[in-house]
């Protein structure tokens, strides 16, 4: 059997990539925080004869949560239920307008529910994924800088995670919350860089890939935006003028499907380590930003993640040790 788990695979590009997966006979755990969401994606899905769809209850902004649904994954495989995890698809995500919130950690919301949730969840689902199996972090083009969705958004900040984890604590200015989004999202690609090269030093063949879907203003990405502003991003005017100022944009459908593709297809096998943007109808590899590729932050923020999430030392999977 060939099972991949994916987080936010309910809605947005997750759902149309859950949809792709099943259509080409791929099990799938969905895991997110609405039980009943998940629930009504799993029945639509099972309607396809010989798939599998498993359940999974879990908020990436909350370790304990993380922890729960690692435990009821691998009791899953144990019994038999699913196959191991050919693919881990770290998919969910938010951005947070407003007043700074926090994670039941204390952690900032932004960090913990796009960085640290799928760090633990990457660490303790890894030793449960076969020798070709595959890791993709959803990452986005706002963590360059130097591109227009970058200057959009609010540009990256340094990727200090005990910094980020602690943002607008002790009276301190807290970030914005694009520059919040963008420096997450530039967390995760160098996650996804720096488990690339810990695999490649173990020998493990696992691939780990970043993957920016491009800006699709149908997902619940601008869902903390003012309705005028979510309803103005979806109208073909703002979404013409988006192509024309050198915005990455797409659809629900051709990301959710490179979603898929990147996850079982066998020409991304030997891609680990790279980016992968989808951009009007086509998924092209590129060059993330500059920062992205200083390894010794990367070691930095990897470590301090480590101590972020309190990762145990039998919960550090072999291939990593």
């Amino acid at each position: 059997m060939t099972t991949v788990f994916i987080t936010g695979g309910h809605s947005g590009i997750g759902l149309e990539c859950s949809r792709q997966l099943a259509a080409r006979g791929v099990d799938i755990i969905l895991a997110g925080r609405s039980p009943a969401k998940m629930q009504s994606v799993a029945d639509e899905l099972q309607a396809i004869p010989d798939i599998s769809v498993v359940t999974v209850e879990l908020d990436t902004s909350s370790l304990a949560s993380v922890r729960s649904a690692a435990v009821r994954c691998a009791a899953l495989i144990e019994r038999g239920e699913i196959g191991p995890l050919r693919a881990v698809l770290c998919n969910a995500g938010g951005r947070f307008d407003g007043q700074e919130k926090y994670s039941p950690e204390g952690y900032d919301l932004t960090f913990a529910t796009n960085c640290l949730g799928h760090f633990l969840l990457t660490e303790l689902l890894l030793s449960m994924m076969p020798v070709d199996g595959r890791v993709v972090f959803t990452a986005s083009g706002t963590h360059d800088p130097d591109t227009m969705d970058g200057k959009m958004i609010g540009k990256a900040v340094e990727p200090n995670a005990t910094k980020l984890a602690n943002d607008g604590k002790n009276g301190a200015k807290p970030l914005s919350a694009g520059k919040r989004y963008s420096t997450s999202k530039l967390c995760t690609i160098m996650y996804a860089y720096e488990l690339a090269r810990r695999l490649d030093r173990a020998g493990s063949s696992i691939a780990s890939i970043a993957y920016d879907p491009g800006a699709v203003p149908e997902t619940g990405f601008l869902r903390d935006m003012p309705k005028a502003v979510q309803w103005l991003a979806t109208r073909s005017l703002m979404k013409s003028a988006f192509k024309r100022i050198g915005v990455t944009t797409s659809t629900v459908a051709f990301s959710g499907a490179a979603l898929a593709d990147l996850a079982v297809n066998e020409q991304y096998a030997t891609k680990s380590g790279q980016y992968f943007q989808a951009n009007q109808g086509k998924l092209s590899q590129m060059r993330s930003s500059k920062a992205s590729y200083d390894e010794q932050r990367a070691v930095t923020l990897w470590n301090d993640s480590k101590r972020l999430v309190g990762l145990r030392l039998n919960e550090e999977p072999a291939q990593l040790r």
